[in-house]
């Protein structure tokens, strides 16, 4: 399976403890620190996915678990945790433009605390697609402490394309234009790139007819 490359400074620094660490005292010694950079290489792992076709599906911009689907006026936010056991790879849940990317340096909350997505850490992508602007936000939690973003202004992206990633531990928030629904409730469990999160309301009315 591919891995970020991301994870190479971690793997090639605790491959290098263990080799040293076996040499000095013993394999017992170096073990743990082989197992650590077996995680990191599983943490970062970066599969390649197929996102779903159809017209007006909003895909998961990334994996994990709905925390909040949350209406804001004409639009929704959907909050997805991740532990660190979900792949971290942030993908666009539609195609489309980007047209801003904010970052904005902050806390290191809990992703669960109410208060993290004005006080933690965060990267915020706008995305134009025919039927509106959509946001992806990209929040670092209590174990996060590098939010990475592949993206520029005036990049085009495609439904279910690599934006970036957030490190060991996070949430990721999508933002809805108006006339899109969100499908999915509390509790279900995602998949970045394929699990289809909204639909535009028009394609959602012809899919329950």
């Amino acid at each position: 399976m591919p891995v970020a490359v991301q994870a190479l400074p971690y793997v090639t620094g605790l491959l290098a403890a263990a080799l040293l660490s076996g040499w000095l005292a013993g394999a017992w010694l170096a073990l743990p620190l082989v197992a650590a950079a077996g995680f990191v290489v599983f943490f970062f792992r970066d599969p390649e996915r197929v996102s779903p076709a159809g017209e007006g599906l909003v895909v998961s911009p990334a994996d994990g678990r709905v925390t909040e689907v949350e209406r804001r006026g004409d639009g929704a936010r959907i909050s997805i945790f991740l532990s660190v056991f979900n792949c971290h790879i942030n993908r666009a849940p539609i195609a489309g433009t980007v047209t801003s990317v904010r970052y904005t340096p902050g806390r290191f909350r809990p992703a669960w605390d109410h208060r993290v997505p004005h006080e933690n850490e965060r990267n915020h992508l706008e995305l134009r697609a025919a039927d509106g602007d959509y946001g992806v936000t990209q929040i670092a939690g209590i174990l996060a402490r590098r939010i990475v973003c592949s993206k520029r202004p005036g990049d085009a992206v495609a439904r279910g394309e690599r934006l970036g990633l957030i490190q060991f531990g996070s949430r990721t928030d999508l933002h809805l234009p108006s006339g899109v629904e969100p499908v999915v409730r509390v509790g279900d469990r995602v998949r970045g790139a394929v699990t289809v999160l909204a639909r535009r309301a028009t394609a959602a009315r012809r899919a329950a007819s």
